[in-house]
C-alpha cells in the first residue's frame, strides 16, 4: 500500500527536468501497489526553495502536471548535487485530493517534507501537542504530523544533524511507517527509516564498492563507533562513505522493481533502521541495540531483471502473470524436485525438518489468496504428514490471541512478505517459542528475515494486485513440503510417486488449460452483466472455489460466493433459480459422487450450471449445456488447474465490465498496515 521513490546524486550531474523524470518513471513501478493520488518534492531554481506537486488520480496526471509546471532553462541546466522525493498515496486518512497528497510539509515554506507509508496510530496526540506549540494543520493526514514534528525539534535543537532530528522524532511516533525526508535547511541530504513497512536502498556507484556491508551505528556520538569501522570515512562529514565514491547516486523505495533499472545493488533496511545520506555518504543507524542485532547490513544483489517487471506484449500485468504459469510453477520446482531419482530437497528447511517431524502440529496462517493455498494443501499435509493442520486468517488469529506452543511449527504464507498481519501473527508466534517457516515470494522481505527457516516460492515478480502465480506456486511449495516430510514412510511411497509423476507433467497441463482462454472469454460475455455468482466444489477443488470467488469480487466488483458443495443443502440452495449463475467445479476424484449429487440439486431447482469437468466426462457434461474441460492429474493437484480458468474469467469479466484488471479500486498489492 502506498508508494515512496527518492533519489538523491551526488557529484553526477543532472538537471532537474532529469530528476522529474526519474521520480515519474519509479512512481510508474510502484502503481500495482495501488494508490489514489500521487506527488513529487525536488529542490528548486532557487537552492532554499523546495518545489512540491501533488494530484489526485493516475501517474499520468502528476506527469501532466509536472509538464504544465516545470518548465524554463532553470530545469534542463545540470546541478551535480540533487534530493527529490515522491509517492504513491493509498488513502487511510483523509479522503483523496491534493491537500492529503504526499509529500506533506512542515510549514508553507516547505522547510521539511515528508512521504510515508503505513499509518501513525498516536498522531491525533502528536497533533494536539504541536497545536499548543502554534502549528496550524492543513491536512486530514496522520503524515503531516511528521513533517512538522520535525520542524518543531529542529527549532529546539539548532545544533542537531538532520539524522538527529529525525531519529528524535520516530522516538515519539507510534504505528507503522517507512519514511524519506528532505528539508531546504539540509540541501543534498536525505534520511529515511522504517518500522512495520518495508523500504530498501538502492547504490549505483561507477566503481565496485570495496565491501557488502555497511556498519550500523547506535547513538549520537558517531566517533564512538570508529573501532566498528569497516568503510573509509570522509574528513568532512560522520558519515561512511563506499570507497570514497565521488560520485554516488542513492535510490530509496518501497520496492525493488522501482529500482533494478538503475541498481541491482540494495540494502532492506530493518525497523528502527535510520538511513541517512550527506555529502554523499551513507550511514546507517539504529534508535537502541539489541542482543542479537548484526554489526552490518548486507548489500544484496538483486536477481530480478528489468524485462520480467515490463508487460511485454500483454494488455496488462495479470494476463501477462496467469499466462506466465507454466513457467512460474517449474522455476518452483526447479532444483527441488529431482524427477529421475524422485526425491525432493527444500534447502530452506532441510536442517529443520528432524525439528518439524517432532512438532505437535502445523499450522498455516495467511491472508487472502494465501489463506486460499493452505486451504487448497491442508488436505494432502495431514495426509503426508499424519500431523494435525490448522489453517488460521492472520487477522483473526491475532484477535483470539491463540495458544502457540514451542512444539508447535508455524508457516507463514505472504507473497510480498510484508503483509502486517501475517507478519504480526510470525512475531506472536516466535515470542512463544514456536518453530517459524516462510513461505514467500520476495527474498529479503521482513517475514524472509524473521522466519527461523522458509521456502523462496520463486515464482517471478509479480505486479498485479489480483495474485494469480504465486498462489500456484505457493500452492506447489506447500506440496513439496509435504513430500520431503513423508520420505521415510513406507506406506506412503506409492502416492508420493503419483505425486512426483503428476507434477511432472504439470506444465503442459497448464499450458492445455491456457488454450481454454477463447472460451472462458465467451462464458464471460453470459456472465458480465449478472449481479452474482456463485462458485461450488468440495474436497481439494474447495479451495478454487474460494480463490476463484476472490478473483471475481476483486477485480470485477461483483459479488462472488465460494460455497462448500457439502452445504448446498444448510442455506445456499435458497438462491439457486433460473437466473441465477452458478459455477460448479466436478472431477472424477473421491467427492465426485457427492458433487454430482449437489449438481442434480442445482439442476433440479432450474440452475443452468457452468461446469470444470476432465477432458472426455461425457456423462458429467451431460448436466448442463457449458462446460470447461481440464486434463486429468492427480486429485491433490487438481486445485492448480480448476483455479487458471477462474482466473481467466475474472480477467475478462473485469475488461468487459470496463474495470482497471491491474489495479483494482480500493485495493493494494502489498497489505502494510492492519
Amino acid at each position: 500500500m502506498c508508494g515512496i521513490f527518492a533519489y538523491l546524486n551526488y557529484m553526477t550531474p543532472k538537471s532537474r527536468a532529469e530528476v522529474l523524470e526519474l521520480l515519474v518513471n519509479g512512481l510508474k513501478r510502484l502503481e500495482y501497489r495501488g494508490y489514489d493520488s500521487t506527488g513529487v518534492a525536488i529542490d528548486g531554481p532557487n537552492s532554499k526553495d523546495v518545489v512540491m506537486i501533488k494530484s489526485v488520480g493516475k501517474v499520468k496526471v502528476l506527469e501532466d502536471a509536472i509538464a504544465k509546471t516545470c518548465t524554463g532553462k532553470e530545469f534542463d541546466e545540470p546541478i551535480t548535487t540533487h534530493v527529490g522525493i515522491s509517492h504513491t498515496r493509498w488513502a487511510t486518512h483523509g479522503v483523496p485530493c491534493e491537500k492529503n497528497s504526499h509529500p506533506q510539509r512542515s510549514d508553507f515554506d516547505n522547510s521539511f517534507v515528508v512521504v510515508h507509508n503505513g499509518i501513525i496510530t498516536n498522531y491525533k496526540d502528536v497533533k494536539t501537542y504541536l497545536e499548543t506549540r502554534g502549528y496550524e494543520f492543513e491536512s486530514d493526514t496522520d503524515t503531516e504530523v511528521i513533517a512538522k514534528l520535525v520542524h518543531h525539534l529542529w527549532k529546539k535543537h539548532q545544533g542537531y544533524s538532520f539524522r538527529e532530528l529525525v531519529e528524535q522524532a520516530i522516538q515519539q511516533l507510534e504505528g507503522a511507517f517507512a519514511i524519506a525526508l528532505k528539508s531546504k535547511y539540509f540541501p543534498g541530504e536525505c534520511v529515511a527509516s522504517r518500522r512495520g513497512s518495508p523500504l530498501l536502498v538502492g547504490i549505483k556507484t561507477k566503481t565496485r564498492l570495496a565491501t557488502d556491508h555497511i556498519p550500523i551505528l547506535y547513538g549520537k556520538d558517531d566517533k564512538k563507533q570508529q573501532s566498528e569501522q569497516v568503510l573509509p570515512r570522509s574528513e568532512s562529514t560522520s558519515e561512511f562513505l563506499p570507497m570514497e565514491q565521488k560520485e554516488v547516486e542513492y535510490f530509496f523505495a518501497s520496492d525493488a522493481s522501482a529500482v533494478i533499472e538503475h541498481t541491482n545493488r540494495v540494502i532492506y533496511l530493518e525497523d528502527d533502521d535510520v538511513a541517512a545520506v550527506r555529502d554523499g555518504g551513507l550511514s546507517i543507524h539504529r534508535l537502541k541495540k539489541s542482543t542479537d542485532d548484526p554489526h552490518a547490513r548486507e548489500i544484496t544483489t538483486l536477481k530480478m531483471e528489468i524485462q520480467q517487471i515490463m508487460k511485454g506484449n500483454y494488455d496488462y500485468f495479470m494476463l501477462k502473470e496467469i499466462f506466465e504459469q507454466p513457467e512460474s510453477v517449474v522455476n518452483t520446482m526447479r532444483g527441488r524436485v529431482r524427477f529421475d531419482t524422485n526425491t525432493i530437497v527444500l534447502g530452506g528447511i532441510k536442517d529443520y525438518i528432524p525439528e518439524i517431524k517432532r512438532c505437535r502440529r502445523l499450522m498455516l496462517i495467511g491472508c487472502g489468496t494465501s489463506y486460499h493455498s493452505a486451504v487448497a494443501t491442508r488436505q494432502l499435509l495431514e495426509e503426508l504428514t499424519e500431523l494435525p493442520v490448522m489453517i488460521e486468517l492472520a487477522s483473526d488469529f491475532l484477535d483470539r490471541n491463540t495458544p502457540i506452543f514451542r512444539d508447535d511449527v508455524c508457516f507463514f504464507i505472504s507473497q510480498s512478505g510484508e503483509t502486517a498481519d501475517t507478519l504480526m501473527a510470525l512475531r506472536y508466534c516466535k515470542q512463544r517459542g514456536a518453530l517459524i517457516v516462510g513461505i514467500t515470494n520476495t527474498v529479503g522481505s521482513s517475514i524472509c528475515r524473521e522466519s527461523h527457516c522458509g521456502v523462496h516460492i520463486n515464482a517471478g515478480p509479480e505486479i498485479g494486485v489480483a495474485s494469480t502465480k504465486a498462489y500456484t506456486s505457493q500452492f506447489i511449495s506447500l506440496v513439496m513440503f509435504g513430500l520431503v516430510m513423508s520420505e521415510d514412510r513406507l506406506s506412503l511411497q506409492q502416492r508420493r510417486l503419483e505425486i512426483i509423476h503428476g507434477l511432472s507433467n504439470l506444465a503442459d497441463q497448464i499450458r492445455q488449460v491456457l488454450k481454454l482462454d477463447s472460451k472462458v472469454q465467451e462464458l464471460a460475455k453470459d456472465l458480465y452483466q449478472h449481479k452474482s455468482l456463485l462458485i461450488m466444489g468440495r474436497g481439494y477443488n474447495f479451495a478454487t472455489c474460494m480463490e476463484g470467488a476472490l478473483k471475481v469480487k476483486e477485480l470485477t466488483y461483483m459479488h462472488s460466493e465460494g460455497i462448500m458443495a457439502g452445504e448446498l443443502k444448510h442455506g445456499p440452495l435458497a438462491l439457486v433459480d433460473d437466473s441465477m449463475p452458478v459455477l460448479m467445479i466436478v472431477l472424477r476424484d473421491p467427492v465426485y459422487v457427492k458433487c454430482m449429487n449437489a449438481l442434480q440439486q442445482v439442476t433440479s431447482r432450474k440452475g443452468c450450471p457452468i461446469i470444470i469437468c476432465e477432458e472426455g466426462d461425457e456423462e458429467t457434461k451431460a448436466f448442463c449445456s457449458r462446460s470447461l474441460e481440464i486434463p486429468r492429474t492427480v486429485d491433490c493437484l487438481q486445485g492448480i488447474l480448476t483455479v487458471i480458468p477462474m482466473q481467466l474469467l475474472s480477467y475478462h469479466i473485469a475488461v468487459l465490465r470496463g474495470c482497471d484488471v491491474d489495479c483494482p479500486r480500493n485495493l493494494a498489492k502489498s497489505v502494510t498496515v492492519e
